[in-house]
């Protein structure tokens, strides 16, 4: 489960939040896992990377 993402606010804005999730996610499918997004952070990155969609359960 997804709860949570931050990154320092002077790092905001350098995709740092982006390529946190994007490891994640590519984590989660090597290990033929699923994850539960319960952050609004990582729901609106995935509303953009549906291609990910065989990682979210939920």
């Amino acid at each position: 489960m997804l709860i949570h993402t931050e990154v320092p606010e002077e790092l905001s804005g350098r995709g740092i939040g982006s390529r946190l999730v994007t490891g994640v996610f590519d984590l989660v499918r090597a290990s033929h896992r699923k994850v539960v997004i319960r952050c609004p952070f990582v729901a609106a990155w995935y509303a953009r990377h549906l291609d990910y969609g065989d990682v979210v359960d939920g």
